[in-house]
C-alpha cells in the first residue's frame, strides 16, 4: 500500500499541474475585475487606469476597475482577500497595504497569509509637497517660518498612508508642528487642500501637475532624491531648505487572492511586463514620478515582506500607536 501512495501523489500532481496550465491558456475568458481599495481620482486610481488600458489590449478582456475605498484601504483588500482564486478579482494598491499591519491592532484578513503578491507595477520617487494660495510660502524654508508663527493643517489618504509618514518626517526634520487630518482616500485630501480645508498635501505628480500648471496650487518642493522630468523647475525639500529629507512614495502592486494558481498569477505578471514595452506608457509613469516596474512574483514577495518590517520600525520611531 505504502508505495503506491507516492506514485498516486504523482498522479495527483501532474493532474493538478496539467489543470493549472490549462486554466493559463484560456485566461482570461471574461472581464477582470481590478479592485482599487481608494476612491477615483487618487494616486493608485490614476496609475492602474493608464496600465488597465494597454493591459486589455493584450488580453483581449476589460479590466473593469471597482473603487472599494474605506479604513485606508481595508474595505477593499478584504473583499479580495476572501475572493475566489481564478484570476478574475486582483487587488491594485499602494504601500499602504504594507504599513496597515503596524497601524491597526486588527485586521479583517492576514496580509501574508491571505494574499498573493503578482508585482510590483510601479515604484514611486517621491511626493510633491503641495499648498493652498493662501499659505505665504513658495519654498521649504518660508513654509518652515510660517509653520513656527502658526499650526499649519494637511491632508492625507488615511492614518498610516505614506502621504502621513512623509509628513511626520518633515515635522520632525525641521522642527515643527504639522497636523495631520486624515481622509478617505487620495482624492477626498486633495479637494481638501483646493477647497482650502487644509494647507498642504502630498499628492502623486500625476495628480499634481495639472493643479499646479493651472496656479490652483503652490509647489513648495518634491520629497525624493532628485528632481522630476514633468517640473525641473521644483527643487527637492532637501536642496531647498531641509538637507537630509528624502521620502519616496513607495510601490504600487498587484495581489491576488490565496491559493491563486501560479500560472494564472505568472501569466498576469507577464501582461504587466508586456505593458510597459510600450514607450507612452512608460513616459507616462517616469514623467509623474514613478519609474516602472514589474518584478516576479517570487522577488516582489521577498520585497513585500522586508517591507512589512521596515514600515513597523517606522511607525514605532514616529511613535504611531496602532488604532
Amino acid at each position: 500500500m505504502h508505495k503506491t501512495m507516492p506514485r498516486a501523489a504523482l498522479l495527483l500532481g501532474a493532474l493538478c499541474a496539467s489543470v493549472a496550465s490549462a486554466q493559463a491558456q484560456t485566461y482570461p475568458a471574461r472581464p477582470i475585475r481590478v479592485v482599487v481599495p481608494f476612491p477615483a481620482g487618487g494616486n493608485v486610481d490614476t496609475y492602474i487606469r493608464q496600465l488597465a488600458r494597454q493591459m486589455e489590449a493584450s488580453m483581449g478582456q476589460p479590466l473593469v476597475i471597482d473603487n472599494r475605498s474605506g479604513a485606508n484601504g481595508i474595505v477593499g483588500c478584504d473583499i479580495v482577500a476572501k475572493s475566489v482564486p481564478d484570476g478574475y478579482t486582483i487587488l491594485a494598491t499602494s504601500v499602504a497595504f504594507a504599513v496597515n499591519p503596524s497601524m491597526y491592532k486588527s485586521l479583517p484578513y492576514d496580509s501574508e497569509r491571505d494574499f498573493t503578491p503578482v508585482t510590483n507595477y510601479a515604484n514611486g520617487l517621491g511626493y510633491i509637497l503641495v499648498a493652498h494660495s493662501s499659505v505665504q510660502a513658495s519654498n521649504i524654508k518660508e513654509l518652515i517660518e510660517v509653520a513656527k508663527k502658526q499650526i499649519l493643517r494637511y491632508s492625507s489618504a488615511g492614518i498610516g498612508n505614506g502621504q502621513h509618514l512623509a509628513g511626520e518626517l518633515l515635522a520632525q526634520k525641521a522642527g515643527i508642528t504639522l497636523q495631520h487630518i486624515p481622509y478617505k482616500g487620495g482624492g477626498p485630501a486633495l479637494t481638501a487642500v483646493l477647497s482650502s480645508e487644509v494647507h498642504l498635501h502630498f499628492p502623486g505628480a500625476s495628480v499634481a501637475v495639472p493643479h499646479l500648471k493651472a496656479g490652483r496650487l503652490r509647489g513648495i518642493g518634491f520629497t525624493g532624491d532628485k528632481r522630476i522630468s514633468s517640473l525641473p523647475d521644483l527643487p527637492t525639500i532637501a536642496e531647498s531648505g531641509l538637507p537630509g529629507y528624502s521620502f519616496d512614495t513607495g510601490w504600487h502592486a498587484m495581489f491576488a487572492p490565496p491559493k491563486t494558481p501560479a500560472a494564472i498569477v505568472n501569466r498576469i505578471h507577464a501582461e504587466v511586463r508586456k505593458a510597459f514595452e510600450n514607450a507612452t506608457l512608460r513616459e507616462a509613469f517616469s514623467s509623474t514620478g514613478y519609474e516602472p516596474a514589474a518584478a516576479p512574483p517570487a522577488e516582489f514577495a521577498k520585497l513585500f515582506k522586508a517591507d512589512l518590517k521596515r514600515f513597523a520600525a517606522i511607525m514605532k520611531a514616529a511613535k504611531i500607536e496602532p488604532q
